[in-house]
């Protein structure tokens, strides 16, 4: 097993913090702690006291923490020295906080890492591939200056970023880094650890940093491009954040959702959530459960968190949902069905679901080379042309021309990301409207490409900011279609019941049953794709969890249904 050393970054709930120390030191994981310098020296000397006859515990230097400043990262500069200096069994360097709680018996993390031993864990991507951050800055973190706190002295930290802005002050990246973003609890290898604290150039890394904003989220994330040759970018910690940017905090109630993220480490826990530390540091807890840490299998559940949180529901006024004018207004006068990612992961979908529904199915209606009619028609009722120029002069009416003069027949048709965007929010605002999407299920085409890597990445990245902002849309408040959003992972789990949930919407024109299900295309060696894509920088997340080898056999589940939004 591999020896792991724990770094706990520590400025609240001691009692708490001393419960999780017992539990990996009592595995054999020596601890390094780090406490704040905000905390009290009675308090911290209290704390000291408890844990002084433990061989495996050492406290670092204590530095002044405050939420996006440079005092994080150099905690952690400390605790790593000296983990390294004091435990040169160490193979792996776990970094985690004081709210953190171990899910899973500390043995099985030890052999998991074993059987990685020259892999480090840490998120790390892009700001130029990833809209992930929220409410926040992106790119300009590492090219403005930011003196001031951003929670404490808010004017300031604004008013100069401003000025900045306005005398166009940008700062130089050092030679040689390419800024990388990612959660701050990381699990390197003691290798990449050093070469990090040793690099020659470590004081003018550090210097630059130390004026980023939120460098706990960026300096371990780029400098482990520089000096690591194998990066899973993930962490090994689940971490959620809210639709605002801030993290979820576990209560008690969390307890069977925590165990089915099989994840080994988990934040924020709440401090008096005393079932779960019951739950997670008792002995008995300690049956093997050998499978890959997937926190993508509850994101869903947030996702629903999410939607109620911001949309509220029918009926039920509240500060995130009132209702406005026009919202409840139909945009067309009949009933239509907009299938986003079903062509990609089905082969030939269209003509089986014409079979399936005796709807009229057309391609992608807003294609950016032509509006592809059913049958290859070139003008369509109502002498329509599929002129892409004609057609994009006033997407709008287009698709109202071609519900109207289709009136009696229903009307299906395919969209994706590199479809033309401009009829998003009408289509969103249509009650008429149905619509379906798998999440990701574009990167299904690159998949089967042979284009170089650096240009998947790039049109994966590109491609996947396009579907975020269009779910982004169907998410918002002016919503009014049937919405119905799976990711591609959670779509395969049970694709004939949630195809037939389709069907049975589309109306009474459709079969009860269906007769034949669509060939769904060779996913062979897709999750080991979407996990290139995260390593090299890009990180995936809309097509759900996608495992690189096989999950082992579990019983079935019960069957459940998606979300949806009307």
């Amino acid at each position: 097993m591999s020896n792991v050393g724990v770094i706990m970054l520590v400025h609240t709930a001691l009692d708490r913090a001393e419960q999780v120390v017992r539990h990996w030191t009592a595995s054999g994981c020596p601890v390094v702690l780090h406490v704040d310098r905000q905390v009290d020296r009675k308090v911290f000397q209290a704390f000291c006291a408890r844990l002084k006859n433990d061989p495996l515990v050492r406290f670092s230097r204590r530095h002044r923490c405050e939420w996006g400043t440079w005092g994080i990262v150099e905690a952690s500069q400390c605790a790593s020295e000296l983990m390294l200096s004091e435990f040169a069994d160490v193979d792996h360097v776990y970094l985690a906080s004081g709210s953190c709680l171990p899910l899973r018996p500390v043995q099985e993390l030890q052999t998991y890492l074993a059987a990685r031993p020259d892999i480090d864990f840490i998120e790390s991507a892009t700001t130029a591939d990833v809209p992930w951050i929220v409410g926040g800055l992106s790119t300009e973190r590492f090219t403005l200056r930011f003196p001031f706190s951003w929670k404490k002295r808010r004017r300031l930290f604004d008013g100069y970023v401003r000025l900045q802005r306005r005398l166009k002050l940008r700062r130089r990246i050092p030679a040689g880094l390419v800024p990388h973003m990612g959660s701050q609890w990381w699990c390197l290898t003691r290798r990449t650890v050093t070469a990090i604290l040793t690099d020659a150039d470590r004081a003018r890394y550090d210097a630059y940093f130390r004026h980023v904003w939120i460098p706990d989220e960026s300096y371990y994330q780029t400098l482990a491009r520089l000096h690591s040759d194998n990066i899973e970018s993930r962490s090994l910690t689940l971490s959620k954040f809210d639709y605002q940017g801030k993290p979820h905090v576990f209560y008690d109630d969390h307890l069977q959702l925590l165990r089915r993220s099989d994840c080994f480490v988990a934040r924020k826990i709440w401090p008096h959530a005393e079932r779960l530390y019951q739950a997670f540091l008792s002995p008995t807890a300690a049956d093997i459960n050998r499978t890959e840490p997937n926190p993508g299998k509850i994101d869903r559940i947030f996702a629903k968190a999410v939607e109620r949180r911001t949309r509220g529901r029918k009926g039920l006024y509240m500060q995130s949902r009132y209702p406005a004018k026009g919202v409840e207004n139909q945009q067309t006068c009949g009933a239509y069905s907009m299938f986003q990612g079903f062509s990609e992961l089905f082969e030939d979908f269209e003509s089986w679901l014409a079979r399936a529904t005796g709807a009229r199915v057309h391609g992608h209606l807003f294609s950016p080379e032509r509006a592809e009619f059913s049958g290859g028609q070139k003008l369509f009722n109502g002498c329509l042309s599929d002129s892409a120029l004609h057609r994009d002069r006033n997407p709008q009416s287009f698709l109202t021309n071609l519900i109207w003069n289709t009136r009696g027949e229903r009307q299906c048709f395919q969209f994706g990301p590199r479809d033309t965007q401009a009829a998003n929010w009408f289509i969103a605002q249509d009650s008429n409207a149905q619509i379906s999407v798998i999440s990701g299920a574009w990167s299904v085409s690159l998949f089967k490409t042979n284009r170089s890597f650096a240009d998947l990445r790039r049109e994966a990245a590109k491609l996947q900011r396009i579907e975020a902002e269009h779910l982004k849309i169907l998410r918002g408040r002016w919503t009014n279609a049937r919405i119905r959003v799976w990711s591609m992972a959670e779509f395969i789990e049970a694709p004939m019941e949630n195809l037939q949930t389709i069907i049975d919407e589309i109306g009474p024109i459709s079969r009860s049953h269906i007769a034949e299900a669509p060939r769904m295309v060779d996913l062979t060696g897709f999750g080991q794709f979407l996990q290139n894509l995260k390593n090299q920088g890009m990180h995936p997340y809309l097509m759900g969890d996608f495992p690189t080898t096989p999950a082992p056999a579990r019983p079935a589940r019960p069957m459940r249904k998606t979300y949806v939004v009307k």
